[in-house]
């Protein structure tokens, strides 16, 4: 079956749905669209966390939202006040759903599961042409999604990878209120690792066990730790898994520019292997947000699909800093972290770390740090994503 549109989604993941439903609000207007998507039916199998008033896209979607939270270290504790942006979690369930309905509404755009291409695109007479296993299609433009799977170790700086189950006890174990950001495990010279506690309730949460390492780590391989994790929140009591969740992140990407260079601006690479997560934290469901407005809003206008932006100069330079310290001294970044939210007002993190930081608030971080490290580093031409 022959298809021909305007747009071509290649992935209907995170990135290409926050698009397609940019695109949908203009309602009849909308550029007759394809998704491709890989998987044969959406599950809730993740979730995504950001910082952000009741203004911010989808936070009135949040399933959870939490005005504490802390982060802790060799049993020093520091617990942070967000309630002016407080901390929300979507669930994929949510977020899923809200794509399906506002596609629905849009005849002219199209998702279509369990679908992949055969081969790569060839540009011919002004389009780009795909083969699937339903027919040919052909595309004036196309968003490529698509992440690069296994991620090559020298593809980042360093990779965030993390394993998760949401359990439910049979006991109350779990503060409500509070969010356990990071709880760091020992130091060591290898890796960063941590505990991430999402309360649901008090006897429901997700527990996600992450490491930040030069290498990516499968999930078989966090699982121990996981389970040693869980077992000293929940002691005793019983528990019942109701869902897992993992997942690798790149921080810092090496080849970044090169990634998004393409021979035809119709068609534009983006996601979390194309700028989406921010290198230093691995936070990208906002600056997804973002970049759909934008790229609806240039399409709106009559203009062509858009990439990622570039990171900030200043934003971009010391995220790279941070990740050659944490890279060349991991044991240090338990320290780092707890200086930075004992040392810097709550307000001022959670800009720098939601991406509407202002130069007082880097000033306020770099203070805050320890300058040995970084001044050593400085010194030492450390590699840029």
């Amino acid at each position: 079956m022959q298809h021909d549109v305007e747009l071509l989604i290649l992935g209907g993941g995170c990135a290409g749905l926050s698009l397609a439903m940019q695109l949908a609000q203009r309602g009849q207007c909308a550029p007759r669209t394809l998704i491709l998507e890989q998987r044969v039916c959406y599950e809730n199998d993740r979730t995504w966390c950001f910082w952000g008033d009741a203004k911010t896209p989808f936070a009135q979607q949040a399933a959870h939202q939490w005005r504490t939270f802390k982060v802790v270290n060799a049993g020093q504790e520091r617990r942070v006040d967000c309630s002016e942006t407080p901390y929300r979690m979507l669930t994929a369930e949510q977020f899923y759903n809200a794509a399906s309905l506002a596609l629905t509404a849009v005849p002219q755009m199209k998702l279509k599961m369990q679908s992949t291409v055969n081969s790569e695109p060839q540009f011919r007479q002004g389009r780009w042409h795909f083969e699937t296993p339903d027919g040919a299609i052909s595309a004036a433009s196309v968003v490529d999604t698509r992440p690069q799977r296994p991620p090559a170790q020298d593809g980042a700086l360093m990779w965030q990878s993390f394993y998760g189950l949401e359990i439910e006890c049979a006991q109350s174990v779990f503060e409500p209120s509070c969010v356990e950001l990071m709880n760091f495990s020992a130091a060591t010279s290898e890796r960063v690792a941590f505990t991430y506690v999402l309360p649901l309730s008090a006897t429901r949460a997700l527990v996600e066990f992450t490491v930040f390492a030069v290498a990516p780590f499968t999930s078989d391989a966090l699982a121990l730790d996981l389970q040693s994790a869980i077992a000293q929140r929940v002691k005793e009591a019983n528990f019942t898994v109701l869902r897992s969740e993992q997942g690798v992140l790149p921080m810092g990407l090496a080849d970044l520019q090169a990634t998004l260079q393409s021979a035809d601006p119709t068609y534009v690479r983006v996601g979390l292997f194309a700028g989406a997560a921010r290198p230093a934290t691995g936070y990208a469901f906002q600056r997804i947000q973002r970049w759909a407005a934008d790229c609806g809003r240039a399409m709106a206008n009559g203009g062509l699909p858009i990439s990622h932006p570039n990171e900030p100069a200043l934003r971009g330079w010391m995220d790279t800093l941070f990740l050659n310290v944490v890279r060349r001294q991991p044991e240090l970044a338990p320290q780092l972290f707890m200086a930075l939210f004992s040392g810097v007002a709550s307000q001022r993190v959670i800009r720098f770390l939601g991406e509407s930081g202002v130069l007082a608030d880097y000033l306020a971080m770099a203070w805050a740090l320890p300058h040995r490290p970084f001044l050593r580093q400085l010194f030492s031409f450390p590699r840029s994503p």
